[in-house]
């Protein structure tokens, strides 16, 4: 199972594949093999949001491991200067997850929420409140 089973677009790198606040469900790459093409989430060592990106080119090496270099599909160049320093290819420890289904704009909520956070204390407030008088 993927570390988290849900992750929301944030930039438009993906675009005009993802949006935006698009809600992707991922499934767990570990029991299927990555080809190019796939789009997956990964995550970078000192960053805790996952990226969402296409898998652009893979190496295999001879011992059978498989390293994945990404690209956005709305980015000019790989995702090389995005890795951690020194990291050229990504790993399967890296990989969060595949993109299987999505929600369009659904996600967008979090991203308000996290903009502006007096807005999510409000509207947590106005919940609570909400099950206090019901």
């Amino acid at each position: 199972m993927p570390e988290s089973p849900i992750v929301v677009v944030l930039t438009g790198s993906m675009e005009l594949t993802f949006h935006r606040g698009d809600l992707l469900f991922l499934t767990n790459c570990k029991k299927e093999n990555i080809r190019v093409g796939d789009i997956i989430a990964f995550k970078i060592q000192g960053r805790d949001i996952p990226i969402v990106h296409r898998v652009l080119k893979l190496h295999e090496k001879e011992d059978g491991t498989v390293k994945f270099l990404t690209k956005g599909d709305n980015n000019s160049v790989d995702d090389h200067g995005l890795y951690a320093p020194g990291q050229l290819w990504l790993t399967e420890k890296d990989i969060v997850g595949r993109a299987r289904v999505f929600l369009p704009y659904v996600g967008i909520v979090t991203i308000i929420m996290n903009k502006y956070p007096k807005l999510k204390y409000a509207v947590l407030a106005c919940l609570g409140f909400y099950v206090l008088i019901h």
